[in-house]
């Protein structure tokens, strides 16, 4: 089913029930994205372009009823996204990138020529949004997708209608697992390393059985593998998801994602958001990250985990809590080069409980002696001088 994006988005299956041969757009969309200065192809003219089919804007139109605003989905300075039905009844999502003037700034071209490059590196993936189509205009650049039926993590977690069950905690490390699986993915699996530099519950989607598929790529950047880090000039998306380290020094790698995983994880096991001012009311902690740590020293389950789950442990096992807490701190230490790889995270959970235990215990363990070294500095720090001239002063009379 292409809305799982379980099967090859090329195979016969799909081309049946869409009711195009993919690839017959190949060509011109080849042309036009060329002439258009993305560099897109390499000099073989080799990419994953067969998998792209070109729309024409009336389609588009029709599928939206004209872009109206009833079938708004999302909205930012650069980009809408609206719901769309094909002739054919299947439901995607149009992503219409704001309309290409004379003067168009660095920073509205990169929206589209990044989601446009993912394109080319990115092949078929369980874990990620691909693109199914797209048009090109002189003044209209249009990205088309498959519709995701369950919106995305964010909004199923706290915007969820009522009438539908919460997510419960099978499906919840299930979602940890497709995320982890499609961020390994993007860093080692593609002919190019990819960073996602915007990873967070709302840019990680659900379709219908509730996989977890990643999307969003106006923001990421691709790398050679042997390169381990690019610097910035400026930090991109939501501050609160962003790595210390990346907001301190403008450096990004692979590690930026992991950190953002980590919290996602934060998010999906407690419901809550990453930083919110209602916790002040009834906590000192602002920050998800440092509340979990109050409450895990204590190993306050019902109060860590989403009650929407349900109050006691019948809902929820809480070893595998406790596991998904430790792997979202190992995600989230200060030293980049102490987290882990996402393909070490996917061999922890793969599948939870099952998978390599004796890695997550051996990675705690010394996540946990770091711990102590740490706070035994901290104290040494508050009793040793700093300077030979206060260890003077110390020791003068009084």
């Amino acid at each position: 089913m292409l809305e799982s994006l379980l099967l090859d988005i090329s195979s016969p299956e799909i081309e049946c029930r869409l009711g195009w041969k993919f690839g017959s757009g190949f060509k011109r969309l080849k042309e036009i994205l060329e002439l258009d200065g993305y560099g897109l192809l390499d000099e073989k003219g080799n990419g994953n372009w067969e998998r792209v089919r070109t729309f024409s804007l009336n389609e588009l139109k029709i599928a939206t009823d004209n872009f109206a605003d009833k079938n708004t989905l999302f909205r930012d300075v650069f980009v809408k996204s609206y719901k769309g039905r094909l002739e054919n009844g299947f439901m995607v999502v149009v992503k219409r990138f704001k309309q290409v003037k004379k003067n168009i700034s660095p920073a509205e071209q990169q929206y589209f020529h990044a989601e446009v490059e993912m394109m080319r590196i990115v092949a078929a993936h369980p874990n990620l949004l691909g693109v199914i189509g797209g048009c090109l205009k002189q003044k209209e650049k249009l990205l088309v997708y498959p519709y995701m039926a369950n919106g995305t993590v964010a909004s199923f977690l706290r915007d969820r209608p009522e009438s539908r069950p919460p997510l419960d905690w099978s499906v919840r490390k299930r979602i940890a697992l497709g995320a982890a699986r499609g961020l390994a993915y993007l860093h080692d699996g593609c002919e190019r390393k990819i960073i996602h530099r915007d990873v967070k519950a709302a840019n990680i989607y659900l379709n219908k059985d509730f996989d977890a598929i990643i999307g969003n790529f106006e923001l990421a950047i691709h790398m050679d593998h042997g390169v381990t880090h690019v610097e910035e000039k400026s930090v991109p998306g939501a501050i609160r998801h962003i790595a210390p380290e990346y907001l301190s020094t403008l450096i990004c790698s692979e590690k930026s994602d992991v950190y953002g995983y980590g919290m996602f994880l934060l998010e999906l096991i407690t419901g809550q958001r990453v930083v919110d001012l209602a916790r002040i009311a009834n906590d000192k902690d602002l920050m998800l990250i440092d509340w979990v740590k109050t409450h895990v020293k204590e190993k306050e389950w019902v109060r860590i985990v989403d009650p929407y789950i349900g109050g006691n442990s019948y809902y929820y096992i809480e070893e595998e809590v406790e596991q998904l807490i430790q792997i979202a701190r190992l995600c989230t230490q200060d030293n980049p080069e102490r987290r882990p790889n996402m393909s070490d995270i996917v061999r922890v959970m793969l599948p939870l409980g099952v998978g390599d235990g004796l890695l997550l215990a051996q990675r705690w363990e010394e996540f946990c002696n770091e711990e102590i070294m740490i706070r035994s500095d901290e104290q040494l720090d508050l009793i040793l001088p700093d300077s030979p001239m206060q260890s003077d002063e110390l020791s003068s009379p009084r």
